[in-house]
């Protein structure tokens, strides 16, 4: 038979699980008792707080009370419950107040990047962040001096400042030049090849600024000796040269040699030798010209110029064997 049936010994009423319990006295309203609350939700939070059921016959005043309680079993309603301290013991887990971390444990390393390396290891940090903030240093030093007015040091130590500037360092305006450039230069190089057979067989132009635009074109990342390698070169040997191609000053020389490298190499790189001899042979001398034409005016302009091109040949250089053999990497 079901327990809730008529004639059975099971509750019916107002107290039935299920249904509200009657309002209690004083005009409280009533609460559901809900589910019931485990023993250890009734045990005393503080010193003040109620240790059991309240005696019916005894007046509970507000000064004896130290905070809303609801008693086990009864179904009287005194508010909601209040936290009496920085913990409160809620079922059988406790909650920890706010200065302890959740999830942490003691002895935790708190330590992170660097710190929390071993000794060798931040060792190694240390000396690798020394030599680059050194080497930023004095290359930051050597930029100054080189664009510094004349002084002392750069009469006493021009020399090394210009070793460590030119080529690849050089500073210039021409960015920022009242009238920027607007002609298309390009270098092109020849190169004379002894055969097998002991014959000299000369090549023909190979254009090596088209081959580096080619190479640029649709790059979303290029390198910087596509971009700037031969460009640069060519502008360091006009800059120490006179219109007759004779060097000017020291760094005359430099510039010669540093630009024959640059077209030894790209010429091994475009095979010419083979392409020339159809098997070995040895580079034993290039030339080298530039290709400059005037960039066209827009439709709109007035101006008038010239797109013929002009060519500035220098003479024939000799490549020493080593870099003919091996080649300069």
């Amino acid at each position: 038979m079901d327990a809730y049936d008529e004639g059975s010994d099971a509750r019916h009423g107002p107290e039935a699980p299920g249904r509200p319990a009657p309002p209690a006295e004083g005009g409280a309203p009533a609460r559901s008792p809900g589910p019931a609350v485990p023993p250890s939700a009734c045990e005393p939070v503080g010193p003040t707080q109620a240790t059991g059921p309240t005696d019916p016959t005894e007046p509970v005043g507000p000064t004896e009370r130290a905070g809303p309680t609801e008693t086990a079993g009864s179904s009287e309603w005194l508010g909601p419950p209040e936290r009496v301290g920085p913990s409160e013991r809620v079922g059988s887990s406790e909650r920890v107040g706010p200065s302890e971390s959740v999830g942490s444990y003691p002895g935790a390393d708190a330590r992170a990047g660097v710190a929390a390396l071993s000794l060798p290891y931040r060792i190694g940090v240390a000396l690798a962040l020394a030599v680059v903030a050194i080497g930023v240093c004095v290359h930051l030093g050597m930029t100054f001096l080189h664009v510094a007015p004349a002084n002392t040091v750069t009469r006493a130590h021009g020399e090394a400042v210009d070793d460590w500037i030119y080529p690849e360092f050089e500073q210039n305006w021409k960015l920022f030049a009242p009238n920027p450039l607007q002609q298309n230069i390009s270098i092109q190089v020849r190169a004379a090849i002894r055969g097998p057979d002991g014959a000299t067989l000369t090549t023909g132009w190979y254009d090596l600024s088209a081959e580096d635009g080619h190479a640029i074109d649709g790059n979303l990342l290029p390198s910087h000796t596509q971009q700037n390698e031969l460009r640069r070169a060519w502008d360091f040997f006009v800059a120490t040269h006179d219109n007759d191609n004779r060097p000017v000053g020291l760094r005359g020389s430099l510039s010669e040699s540093y630009l024959r490298r640059i077209t030894v190499l790209r010429l091994d790189r475009d095979d010419a030798v083979r392409a020339t001899t159809g098997g070995a042979g040895v580079i034993e001398r290039v030339q080298v010209r530039s290709r400059t034409s005037n960039v066209p005016p827009p439709a709109w302009s007035r101006e008038k110029v010239t797109t013929t091109p002009s060519y500035r040949e220098l003479p024939w250089w000799k490549v020493p064997q080593d870099e003919a053999l091996e080649g300069v990497r």
